[in-house]
């Protein structure tokens, strides 16, 4: 892993330190959107942050707003260039997306307030989701004649099954944070005070794991629905054998036995 300087562009922020990657939806003065410039900066830090190899990823928002979604003005500006102008969106932002998601190290968000849109794909696309009390989600694309992006049907369907998802995306209706716990769109609510502290707190605790049982543990759980029963215990028997040769099975062991917290590599 190396560190990177936090920069600033558009309205993305993004930095890595102390084993962290960070990437901040930025914009204090009103609502973060995804415009065409702030979506090639994502893209940008995203890049940066993966290169970097942290042990983590903190995916967040400053302000009052996780992500309004798309930039309904900048799409109005390209009324008649519409199909265009989210094409060249689109392929700047889904293979950002695709990229986060697919990390070998754990990805945390922490949803600030509200989230619409394109924001909400931004939002689940994490291991970990976690959520302020005043968060609210709204799918929001009906209403402007549009169909999801951003990976939102992915994940809102990963998390909450394929007959809620078209009803949240068919009827477009605001779901507070307690409502999108009770149905599993987020893994926590906290109070807004004290979302930054917990997501902090979770990779810190995700930082200090072994970075190659994380990363397995990825790997084959995202593929697991996919594979039969043969398939998906041939890869656990090749991804244990290759903890076996690893110095954090061998420290794992040891501190086991000796009752002691691991240190890991």
């Amino acid at each position: 892993m190396h560190e990177v300087m936090e920069q600033t562009v558009d309205t993305i922020r993004w930095s890595v330190a102390h084993g962290i990657g960070r990437i901040v939806f930025d914009r204090s003065d009103g609502p973060h959107t995804l415009a065409l410039a702030a979506t090639a900066a994502l893209a940008r830090a995203v890049d940066e942050v993966a290169e970097a190899r942290p042990r983590v990823v903190l995916l967040s928002g400053s302000g009052g707003l996780f992500s309004a979604g798309g930039n309904i003005a900048e799409m109005r500006a390209h009324a008649e260039t519409l199909e265009s102008y989210l094409r060249a969106l689109v392929d700047i932002a889904h293979p950002a997306l695709l990229r986060l998601s697919q990390l070998p190290m754990p990805v945390v968000t922490a949803i600030n307030g509200p989230v619409g849109g394109g924001g909400v794909g931004w939002a689940l696309c994490g291991d970990f989701a976690l959520a302020a009390a005043s968060m609210k989600l709204r799918t929001g694309y009906v209403a402007l004649g549009l169909s999801p992006d951003m990976g939102a049907s992915y994940f809102v369907t990963r998390r909450v099954g394929a007959m809620r998802a078209r009803q949240l995306f068919m009827l477009s209706d605001p779901i507070d944070a307690r409502q999108c716990l009770e149905m599993g769109l987020v893994d926590e609510v906290v109070p807004d005070s004290e979302l930054a502290q917990r997501a902090e707190a979770l990779c810190a605790r995700l930082a200090a794991a072994p970075r190659g049982s994380l990363a397995k543990i990825k790997h084959l759980c995202e593929g697991a629905m996919q594979r039969g029963l043969q398939a998906q215990l041939a890869l656990e028997q090749a991804l244990l054998q290759e903890c076996t040769h690893s110095q954090d099975a061998r420290e794992g062991l040891q501190a086991f036995l000796e009752k002691r917290a691991p240190r890991f590599h």
